[in-house]
């Protein structure tokens, strides 16, 4: 079976506002200029892929890495929503997974709307059924 994209994109713009608004005014020493738009490239290349299978995250401005999680090691999803980001209509989203090389992956500055957390869950609920794999906390 064909992996399919459910939901594709980035952080938004948003989660730097503070930071664009500090360049902004201090852009007559240039130095905050690069700082912009070093922020700017670094959450538009942070790109974050939801597949029927795996869930994937690709970062860099020049060298590119990525990092894939399979679904039926997730084991938990908490939706984080700072004051700040509930009113311009962003969450985070912090995933625990039993996966020994990143166990927490949070995924920052998702927009609202897009109802991805939801989106996960249905997925890992999906896999682990057509997989047959349960979770089990030995401890």
């Amino acid at each position: 079976m064909a992996e399919e994209t459910i939901w594709r994109g980035a952080a938004s713009q948003l989660k730097n506002l503070g930071c664009f608004i500090l360049c902004f005014l201090f852009c007559w020493l240039i130095v905050p200029i690069f700082i912009g738009l070093r922020r700017y490239l670094e959450t538009k290349n942070h790109v974050f892929e939801l597949t029927n299978e795996r869930l994937k995250m690709t970062q860099g401005i020049f060298s590119k890495v990525t990092e894939t999680l399979e679904l039926y090691r997730v084991k938990d999803i908490e939706v984080l929503q700072p004051f700040i980001y509930r009113t311009v209509g962003l969450e985070n989203i912090k995933v625990n997974t039993s996966d020994l090389s990143s166990p927490v992956i949070l995924l920052d500055g998702i927009p609202q709307k897009v109802g991805f957390a939801d989106k996960l869950r249905n997925q890992v609920e999906i896999i682990r059924a057509q997989k047959n794999v349960r979770e089990l906390d030995i401890e």
